[in-house]
């Protein structure tokens, strides 16, 4: 069985949003969309899940123990609200011709 989808799913989270963790180690953590992997339905998220890397010394890199943020599922995060900065679910709507994301809460639109 192959690992490919029917389609890709239209993801509710952006690069650039801000985001709360929902689940997880990390619950609570609030940060910036930095990376969107879209074939994986996960998104690397500015200082949350943060994890130590082994990179082995070369000519150029020095070595040693990295600490970067891994990729975390899409179902996990929440995006924040940019008017009352509480978590929100995601609308979508039509305005002039074109689908913008809306706030569930506030119904205030999404850049």
């Amino acid at each position: 069985m192959t690992d490919s989808k029917r389609f890709a799913p239209k993801l509710h989270i952006k690069k650039g949003d801000n985001v709360i963790v929902i689940a997880g180690s990390s619950k609570g953590d609030k940060g910036e969309v930095k990376l969107v992997i879209p074939k994986e339905n996960r998104a690397i998220v500015v200082g949350v899940n943060m994890v130590k890397k082994h990179i082995k010394s070369t000519q150029d890199n020095p070595g040693g123990i990295n600490e970067m943020e891994a990729p975390i599922h899409i179902s996990n995060l929440k995006l924040i609200d940019p008017k009352s900065g509480v978590p929100t679910r995601i609308g979508r709507k039509v305005v002039d011709g074109k689908s913008v994301r809306y706030s569930k809460k506030s119904g205030e639109i999404i850049k």
